[in-house]
């Protein structure tokens, strides 16, 4: 498992979506459509996006050769 952070690449709207796959070691793809169904149900699915697109950092250009 990685950190939970927004990646630079591979995403579509924010990269929330692509950092909660890429922390769970699953398919960018499978998050999304899951997401989607989701908003089919009622909940507030719409505003923990927003939550997590304003609180996920985003990927840092250069990573730091070692980590503390």
């Amino acid at each position: 498992m990685t950190r939970l952070r927004r990646p630079r690449s591979g995403r579509m709207i924010a990269g929330v979506c692509a950092g909660v796959a890429n922390h769970f070691d699953i398919s960018a793809t499978k998050v999304r459509v899951v997401f989607l169904l989701s908003c089919l149900l009622p909940g507030p699915q719409v505003v923990a996006y927003l939550a997590l697109w304003i609180l996920m950092p985003r990927e840092e250009r250069f990573t730091a050769a070692y980590a503390p």
